[in-house]
C-alpha cells in the first residue's frame, strides 16, 4: 500500500486493530505514536495521517488534507464478463493505470455463471478497487458494472469518441497504430476487450456497426488481465498520458 484509502465516516472513528490497515500501519510502516503516513479520501483529497493512539482494540488517527485527487484518464473499457480470478485481477490493474469506467458484460461465448459470483454479490469487487488506487497513489476509483449488456453499453457511449476492440483474429493493424494523439482528450476513448474465448461473428458484426476499429496486440495470444494491461498502456502512451 502506497496510500491508505479511507472513507469519510472512517476517517471520524477509531480504526480496529483488525482491520488490514492497522496491520499495515503497525507491522509494516512501523509506525507508532505521533508518526505520519499517506492517506486518502475514496474520491476526494490525499493528505497525511498521524497515528494519535493505540489501545488493545484500535487506532486513533487523524488526518490533514490536501490537494485534490487528479482527474482519471479518459479511457473507457468494456470487458467480457472473465472468471472471478481474472476480473480481480483486471480490476486492480484498470484501477492502478487510472481508467475512468470499466463495464464487464456478459458475452456471447463467455460462462453465464460468472455474473453470479460472490465477487459481485457481496460487494468484494471494490475491495479490488481500493487495493488498485492505494498502489497508484490515487484516491479515484472508477465506476464499475458488470450486469449491463454490450449492445446497451456501446448506445450508452459518446458518439464521436474514438471506439477501438481488440481482436486477434480478424484485426487488420496493430493498436499501436490506433489514430489517437493527445488531441483525442476531448472525447473519452473506448477500448472493448471480448471474453476469454473470444468474440462472436455476432458481437463482431456489432462493434464494426458502431464505429469500432479493430486492433490486435500482436502474435502472442495473452491472457486477459495481461491484454487489459497491455492495451491501456498503449492507449495512454498515444494519448500522452504516460
Amino acid at each position: 500500500m502506497n496510500l491508505l484509502l479511507f472513507t469519510p465516516a472512517e476517517a471520524t472513528t477509531p480504526l480496529p486493530r483488525t482491520d488490514p490497515r492497522a496491520a499495515h500501519l503497525l507491522d509494516i510502516l512501523r509506525r507508532q505514536i505521533g508518526d505520519t503516513f499517506d492517506a486518502g479520501l475514496i474520491d476526494g483529497p490525499r493528505g497525511k495521517g498521524t497515528l494519535a493512539a493505540i489501545s488493545d482494540s484500535s487506532l486513533t488517527l487523524t488526518f490533514a488534507w490536501s490537494e485534490p485527487p487528479p482527474p482519471v484518464d479518459p479511457i473507457t473499457l468494456l470487458v467480457g464478463l472473465p472468471r472471478p480470478q481474472t476480473a480481480r485481477k483486471i480490476l486492480q490493474e484498470a484501477t492502478a493505470l487510472g481508467v475512468s469506467s470499466l463495464h464487464f458484460f456478459p458475452s456471447e461465448r463467455g460462462e453465464p455463471s460468472y455474473v453470479q459470483s460472490s465477487l459481485w454479490s457481496s460487494g468484494e469487487w471494490r475491495r479490488h478497487l481500493i487495493t488498485g488506487a492505494e498502489q497508484a497513489f490515487c484516491t479515484r476509483l472508477p465506476e464499475v458494472t458488470w450486469t449491463t449488456q454490450l449492445p446497451a453499453l456501446i448506445a450508452a457511449l459518446t458518439p464521436s469518441a474514438p471506439r477501438i476492440a481488440l481482436d486477434n483474429y480478424e484485426s487488420p493493424a496493430p493498436l499501436s497504430a490506433a489514430h489517437l494523439s493527445p488531441a483525442s482528450h476531448a472525447s473519452p476513448v473506448t477500448l472493448a476487450i471480448g471474453s476469454e474465448r473470444g468474440w462472436s461473428p455476432a458481437e463482431r458484426d456489432l462493434l464494426r456497426a458502431n464505429n469500432f476499429t479493430l486492433a490486435h496486440l500482436g502474435s502472442r495470444v495473452l491472457r486477459a488481465e495481461t491484454a487489459v494491461t497491455a492495451a491501456v498502456a498503449i492507449v495512454k502512451a498515444r494519448l500522452g498520458l504516460m
